[in-house]
């Protein structure tokens, strides 16, 4: 499992973890930070290109 650490908007957590889990759990997410919007993806490193495609793809929503 790899770990990767994102600084989004607080009120943007439910957003992404609705996104993941329609995407039959690609990852595991995690709040780090709520105050500061800082949350935890842990997701298999065979995945990792799937879950990079994603987060560019939505990324503007998350800010």
């Amino acid at each position: 499992m790899k770990n990767l650490y994102l600084r989004i908007a607080p009120d943007s957590f439910h957003y992404l973890k609705f996104i993941l889990e329609g995407y039959d759990n690609l990852a595991i997410l995690s709040s780090v930070d709520m105050k500061k919007g800082v949350v935890r993806l842990r997701y298999s490193s065979g995945l990792e290109s799937e879950m990079f495609k994603l987060l560019k793809s939505i990324a503007g929503r998350l800010l």
